[in-house]
């Protein structure tokens, strides 16, 4: 065994596993080769070649002190001509001597001082070491560089030259008689021009930085002109030895002025040698110096275009943002400079744009004003290349701007585009802050890790959808989120663009409470009462808070909400509290003195209450929750009458039952607890929960209505019936509320957004509208869709239109179709969207209408002003009507300064939810709310009865001008027969407006026209015919007909062709002039007018969901809570 053991041969070191497996094949027998690879690397020349070419650095080192060599042959020229004496020359003394007695003969030239110098021994030596040097260094590369023709390497003429310069020094070693023989050294400075561009190349290599070619051809340039220079200057000093006898500065004097064709004449070369260098010199120049500037001129154009670089040291230095867009447009570029620019702490930031398209001619010119010259950076690069990133300094920026490219036809692929910049720029300058923009949501989540995202989509659609319910939304966050001073519109005439221009300079702003003047005041206050407080004695508008140990911001979390002093206020006013200046009064100080009478939620004597509130406060009502009913519940007491209504104090620290609002998710009324037979027979049974499918990734979940169960796919069709029902028309359906029509080209992913705010759970189930998806908008379909009886159509920017070709056609389709059914139905609230604000302009658009031409000069005049919201006049957008979604691109660039506006715009749309968190409602002023008179009132109203916090009034006052005539039908026998009744509406027409446009302007001159009219045609002879009258009769009518007319017969009869009653479209179109708009925080003395609509931020109705521990506060909420609704009844 142990011999078996011993015959076993030891496994090699490189044995192979498969070795094992073939058996008994022994590792000495292995014919494997072992190949070296590269060995031509390891050759002499191949390491030569490496050390003096291929290696970047040791190539640098190589050309430097090549460099350096012919540098220091032309300094030892120098030398040797500052101690040359031509006159100690083979007897050049006496041959002055005779020369300087008569006259100048071309022809006796002595050649002598032009042959022969002056040149001792140690400077021969020195010149000679360094001519060795450069010819074996030469040899040494040529022969390196040469690949098969030897002639190509020979005839090159920076080796010509340093055969011209080294050789003669060379042979002046075997030869010591020749070594004062003339040899022209200057030359070498061609070879240090060459050796100084080969150097540069070699220096960019080295440190691996881009070349620039600019750079290069400056040096290029500014050398060929020292060595033109210096060879002039050297040559001509030595010709003239045999004439004038020049030194090198008279040389350089001569040059100077020939060059620069100055030409005093003073000095001049004597011999014909001497002029001759001179014409070839000025020939050179004349070639070489032209070729160079028109290289330098295209690559300053070219530069131009693709932008230079931001050097390192101004960005080290400078703070800097880096903005990266796919095309550069005017208006974006406006907008972000304008908004960007708007902030105090911005004004030393520099912005560089880095696109990968070129500058256009508008840029171009406006990048050329003085105010933007100094501080925007154009640069031509792509944000996927390190090249251009380390160009525009991103490591060292202080934000990047992304944006997407809304006009493109695929938005798709513009979002595929930003998501890989954003990659790009992550990649390479990871702690750099990103604020991207992106249009479609689905593609959100791939930019997760972007510090700001705002999606277009998102956005557009809930801005819609919240249209719908709280009128104006979208006007109300776009002059939020614009920077403005509230200086538009004060030279107007027109009282309410005073009011609104002046109420449109309101932002938010934040402060800490500690530190803040308006809100320091209130620590351990509830949030209600330092809401009410601030406002009526600072005009400031508290709208949230956000704690310090908790990112999530809270927006009206409601009277439980105890301020500490960590907290973050966030508040609505004119300007920040850091640029306010105070001004005490006495009236400050007494209510101030007078409010220690009623700290705490203890329940105090009416008259204490009265006293302490001024005359704010009339009188103590009844906190308790009302039964139902729109009229106040007024108190009462034994033997007294019956108190005009009261309003009570807002408490310092929540009473729980002075709080209306109860919990939304038990049931409170009958009504909702109870369904209603039609529901019961409709299927119709709603439940509160979350949307159990999320259409893309990054959706916000929001508790909704949601029906117990799913409808089938075949009943979502309107226009046909199925075996579910037979219904084919809105009307059929029976809806109880008004229907809401989205006229969109596809049900996108973006839809999500606009359904989830109007079924969100705060909404009371008797008010859900139904929602209609129009995915094509013909008459017939408009028709079915109950258009007639619908509370708003929402037509949806149509994306195949989009043209990058003229960007500003992109919103034509949409203007157009909006038009015809302004037209059709002149009365149908149509809310829409478009790419760009100038387009606003069309919607309802008037061609002769002069108010509207009135509100347009007024724009171009705030725009002169450099007004950023000179649009928010017009009619359609300060009704909320029309609104573009790129006025909010300034919502990202305020996320620059304002981190927290992003998130606050979220929550206002419903896009965000926030546990504690309040949500956007309004109500509306009726005639029993009248009483309140004020907005300083009605504050404290909302205060200390529900808990909302109001923020703006929404107003609509008729508008004061005549009716255009399309919108009325007038006839000739009418006329006359209302003769009287017209003069008189015209008269109060006419009065109240000077301004209106066509014939309806003059009622006389139309009188007139229409008398004439008719006693033309009285004149016209009768037919014998019968056939004759009628076509004349029928002609008299069509010419009678006006366009309103002929546009609702056409309507009537397509709905009675399809079996649609005409019921109520007569109606919807008796439409009457009005304008409406906003006014965001208004003073506290504003007066309230009929039909006001509020904008409420109403406190989270599960925050006062009670714990297991309080079901009194819960049995008792749903004891006195028997109607909660949408609109808060005063």
């Amino acid at each position: 065994m142990v011999d078996v053991e011993s015959e076993v041969p030891p496994l090699p070191p490189r044995y192979r596993f498969r070795d094992l497996l073939l058996g008994d094949q022994g590792w000495q027998n292995d014919d494997r080769v072992q190949v070296e690879f590269y060995m031509n690397d390891n050759t002499f020349k191949e390491r030569l070649k490496l050390f003096f070419i291929k290696n970047q650095r040791s190539s640098l080192r190589i050309r430097l002190f090549n460099f350096s060599l012919k540098l220091l042959s032309c300094f030892l020229y120098i030398v040797r001509v500052l101690l040359d004496d031509p006159s100690r020359e083979h007897g050049c003394k006496e041959l002055n001597r005779a020369c300087s007695n008569q006259s100048y003969i071309p022809a006796a030239i002595d050649w002598r001082p032009i042959i022969w110098v002056n040149r001792s021994l140690p400077l021969w030596g020195l010149q000679v070491s360094v001519a060795v040097i450069s010819l074996l260094e030469t040899i040494l590369l040529s022969y390196l560089s040469y690949k098969g023709n030897m002639w190509e390497q020979v005839l090159r003429i920076p080796f010509l030259l340093e055969i011209i310069n080294a050789i003669p020094f060379i042979i002046t070693i075997f030869w010591p008689s020749l070594r004062n023989l003339f040899i022209p050294v200057f030359l070498n400075c061609w070879l240090a021009k060459h050796a100084l561009e080969n150097m540069i190349n070699d220096l960019h290599r080295a440190i691996q930085r881009t070349q620039s070619a600019m750079f290069n051809q400056v040096l290029i340039l500014i050398s060929t002109l020292l060595c033109l220079i210096f060879t002039c200057i050297c040559g001509i000093q030595h010709l003239e030895r045999a004439g004038n006898k020049l030194t090198l500065f008279d040389s350089l004097y001569f040059c100077i002025v020939t060059f620069s064709t100055v030409g005093f004449g003073d000095v001049t070369p004597k011999i014909w040698p001497s002029k001759l260098l001179v014409v070839i010199m000025i020939c050179v120049a004349l070639v070489v110096l032209p070729i160079q500037f028109e290289q330098l001129a295209y690559l300053w154009m070219e530069r131009q275009k693709s932008g230079g670089n931001y050097s390192r040291h101004r960005a080290q230095t400078e703070k800097h943002v880096v903005l990266c867009v796919s095309s550069l447009k005017i208006d974006l570029l406006m907008d972000f400079l304008n908004e960007f620019y708007a902030h105090p702490r911005l004004q030393d930031y520099y912005v560089v744009i880095l696109c990968p398209t070129e500058m256009d001619a508008q840029v171009r010119r406006v990048l050329q004003i003085p105010m933007w010259s100094q501080r925007v950076i154009y640069l031509q690069g792509s944000a996927l290349k390190d090249q251009d990133l380390l160009r525009a300094k991103m490591d060292d920026a202080e934000a990047c701007f992304i944006l997407s490219s809304r006009c493109e036809v695929d938005r798709t692929a513009a979002d595929h585009q930003t998501i890989l910049r954003a990659w790009a720029v992550k990649d390479f300058a990871p702690n750099c802050p990103l604020y991207v923009q992106i249009l479609k949501p689905e593609n959100k989540f791939h930019i997760k890790f972007a510090d700001h995202v705002v999606c277009e989509e998102e956005f557009k659609y809930a801005m819609l959808a919240l249209n719908c319910i709280c009128p104006a939304t979208s006007t109300l966050i776009t002059l939020l989120v614009h920077t403005s001073r509230g200086q538009e519109g004060q030279q107007s005439p027109e009282q309410w663009q005073k009011m609104y221009g002046r109420c449109s300079g309101n932002e938010v702003y934040h402060i800490n409470l500690e530190e803040s003047v308006f809100f320091a005041e209130y620590e351990g206050k509830s949030f209600t009462y330092a809401s009410f407080h601030a406002h009526k004695k600072f005009g400031v508008c508290l709208i949230g808070v956000r704690r310090e140990d908790n990112k999530n911001i809270l927006l009206n979390p409601g009277p439980r909400y105890i301020m500490s002093p960590s907290d973050i206020c966030f508040y609505i006013n004119i300007t920040k509290e850091e640029n306010s200046a105070f001004k005490k009064q006495e009236q400050h100080r007494k209510n101030h003195s007078s409010r220690s009478f009623y700290h705490g939620p203890s329940r105090l004597p009416v008259h204490s209450i009265i006293a302490s509130m001024g005359t704010v406060a009339i009188d103590l009502q009844d906190t308790g929750c009302r039964s139902g009913g729109a009229n106040l519940t007024l108190p009462s007491e034994a033997g007294k009458e019956v108190r005009r209504p009261s309003i009570a104090p807002v408490l310092e620290v929540a009473d729980s039952s002075a709080i209306h609002t109860c919990d939304l998710l038990s049931d409170q009324s009958e009504d909702e607890t109870t369904p209603s037979d039609e529901e019961v027979s409709n299927g119709l049974e709603y439940l509160k929960g979350y949307p159990p499918y999320s259409p893309y990734i990054g959706s916000s979940p929001t508790f909704c209505h949601l029906l117990h169960e799913k409808v089938p796919f075949c009943c979502l069709r309107l226009d046909k019936g199925c075996q579910h029902n037979y219904y084919e028309d809105a009307k059929a359906y029976g809806f109880k509320n008004k229907i809401i029509i989205v006229a969109a080209e596809t049900a996108g992913n973006g839809l999500y957004n606009f359904i989830v705010p109007l079924r969100a759970y705060y909404r009371p189930k008797r008010e859900l509208n139904p929602i209609v998806l129009l995915l094509d908008n013909p008459l017939d379909d408009l028709l079915r869709c109950g258009v007639t009886f619908a509370a708003n159509v929402v037509v949806v920017d149509k994306e195949s239109t989009m043209s990058a070709e003229e960007d500003y056609m992109a919103d034509a389709k949409t203007i157009v179709n909006v038009q015809t059914l302004f037209r059709l139905f002149s009365s149908l609230s149509i809310i829409t969207e478009l790419t760009h604000p100038a387009n606003m302009r069309f919607m309802q658009f008037r061609a002769k209408d002069c108010y509207s031409l009135a509100l347009s000069k007024l724009e171009k005049k705030e725009r002169e002003k450099g007004s950023n919201l000179a649009f928010m006049f017009r009619l359609p957008f300060a009704a909320g009507r029309v609104f573009s979604i790129s006025m909010l691109d300034t919502l990202l660039y305020q996320s620059f300064v304002k981190d927290y506006m992003i998130s606050i715009a979220r929550l206002l749309l419903g896009l965000d939810t926030t546990p504690g968190s309040g949500f956007l409602c309004s109500m509306k002023i009726t005639e029993d709310d009248l009483w309140i008179r004020t907005y300083a009132r009605l504050y404290q109203k909302l205060c200390s009865s529900t808990g909302d916090v109001p923020i703006g009034i929404y107003r609509t006052e008729s508008q004061k001008l005549t009716t255009s005539e399309s919108q009325i039908s007038i006839s000739v026998e009418e006329w006359e027969d209302t003769k009287d009744n017209k003069d008189q509406f015209n008269y109060r027409s006419n009065h109240r407006n000077s301004t209106s446009s066509d014939q309806s302007d003059h009622p006389l001159l139309r009188r007139k026209s229409m008398q004439w009219a008719r006693r033309l045609s009285r004149k016209v002879p009768k037919h014998s015919t019968k056939t004759a009258e009628k076509i004349s009769q029928q002609r008299m009518n069509l010419y009678r007909r006006s366009e309103r007319q002929e546009l609702a017969e056409l309507v009537k009869n397509r709905m009675k062709h399809l079996g649609l009653s005409t019921t109520g479209y007569d109606e919807m179109n008796d439409h009457q002039n009005t304008l409406s708009y906003i006014l965001i925080n208004p003073s506290p003395d504003t007066r309230l007018e009929l039909n006001d609509v509020v904008y409420l931020i109403r406190p989270d109705p599960l925050s006062y969901v009670p714990n297991s521990a309080s079901s009194r506060k819960n049995s008792f909420c749903n004891a006195i809570g028997q109607d909660t609704r949408e609109e808060t009844q005063l």
